[in-house]
């Protein structure tokens, strides 16, 4: 499975998609490389985009001006990177949001 993040030089570059106008602001899921964040802001004038920006500092413990948005200012796929001591947080995000597989059925008789 395609990671989320990617490390290039001396920053991690997290792939995400967003899903504004949530009731709160919550990491969903990861998948198909892209990390599914919930935020509880709306998409205009960038209030999602700061929103996200707090998010990301309080999970990562990183302050915000070290978290800069690559891409997708006005798009839910987002590009952000964050410095390479972020990276072990990363692990844990990606461990504890993998996806479980679907339930093995029964073979019918």
């Amino acid at each position: 499975m395609k990671s989320f993040y990617e490390i290039q030089g001396e920053y991690i570059l997290i792939h995400c998609k967003i899903n504004a106008g949530a009731s709160h602001t919550q990491i969903m899921k990861h998948e198909q490389g892209r990390l599914y964040i919930r935020v509880a802001a709306a998409p205009e004038d960038g209030k999602a985009n700061r929103e996200l920006l707090s998010f990301l500092a309080k999970t990562f413990h990183c302050p915000k001006r070290n978290i800069s948005l690559i891409q997708g200012e006005r798009s839910p796929l987002k590009t952000l990177a964050l410095p390479l001591s972020c990276l072990e947080i990363c692990r844990e995000i990606e461990k504890n949001t993998a996806p479980t597989p679907p339930p093995a059925h029964a073979a019918d008789t």
